[in-house]
């Protein structure tokens, strides 16, 4: 697969919406720590209301832009809790680059800053305020210098998920300044911020589509 098309974006969210799911329970977990406790169910719920409203239009050959603007509209039609908004200005923003030019695989960091892009536009947020974007910036970060050290598509992919996951653990050393957990101020330490344990999760999916595509 050489370039990010609808299918492979279809079955990317499928990908991320059977993993949410099946980590639907720890990310709950983590959430209950520094917030309300239901953050798994709002992310596992989302991304399988957009995975069942991307299935309808699987053999239609749906340009890539579209696949996302379906993606924000299931999305927050589904989840009424903060992360709906975010998550869908986040699918608008990579909608809007689509519609731009076309990207190839290896032009993973694009996609992924229109994501965090949208996410910080509308949460008002930046890396270190233990958020979601503790994730998806620093995958964007190595996506972009895999791709300039001329990686393929699979290594690109990989280099942006273990980045995720290196973030989200990172979040343990930090005091979040964004959202019910700020609340919490120093004792939020030691802690992982669900957002960006379920943002990992989401981009090993992609990893996984990327590499079996």
């Amino acid at each position: 697969m050489d370039d990010i098309d609808g299918q492979i974006l279809i079955d990317f969210f499928r990908a991320a919406a059977t993993r949410l799911d099946m980590d639907r329970q720890r990310l709950c977990a983590l959430d209950g720590e520094i917030g309300d406790g239901d953050h798994g169910t709002s992310m596992a719920n989302g991304f399988a209301a957009v995975s069942r409203r991307l299935q309808q239009i699987k053999g239609q050959d749906p340009a890539p832009a579209q696949v996302m603007r379906y993606a924000a509209s299931a999305f927050i039609g589904e989840v009424g809790a903060t992360v709906g908004p975010l998550y869908a200005t986040g699918f608008l923003e990579a909608a809007r680059l689509l519609e731009e030019r076309r990207l190839a695989t290896t032009d993973l960091a694009e996609l992924i800053d229109a994501i965090a892009r949208g996410i910080a536009l509308r949460g008002d947020a930046c890396l270190g305020d233990k958020t979601m974007l503790d994730a998806w910036l620093p995958a964007g970060q190595a996506a972009r210098d895999a791709a300039d050290a001329g990686a393929g598509a699979a290594q690109v992919a990989r280099a942006a998920a273990e980045a995720a996951l290196r973030g989200a653990q990172a979040t343990k050393g930090m005091i979040a300044s964004r959202g019910r957990a700020a609340r919490l101020q120093e004792r939020n330490l030691g802690h992982l911020d669900p957002g960006a344990a379920s943002a990992a999760v989401i981009l090993e999916a992609f990893e996984e589509t990327v590499t079996e595509a």
